[in-house]
């Protein structure tokens, strides 16, 4: 993973991408996850909530409206 992030966070989210390759990994809503990007998410999410040194989450960019 990329410089900022603890080994353990790297561990949740090799976890999170081995259920989802097996299909066991399920969303929030109970729903099996196939999304790569939001297997690293919730793999992401479960290190910060066990207090694991991972970056802030990027804040959401606002669309730009043309006149």
């Amino acid at each position: 993973m990329a410089a900022g992030y603890s080994k353990a966070a790297s561990k949740k989210v090799g976890r999170a991408m081995h259920e989802r390759k097996k299909g066991t990994l399920k969303s929030g809503s109970g729903k099996k996850v196939t999304s790569r990007s939001q297997a690293i998410a919730i793999g992401l999410s479960e290190a910060r909530r066990a207090g694991k040194k991972v970056p802030k989450k990027a804040a959401k960019k606002k669309a730009s409206r043309k006149s």
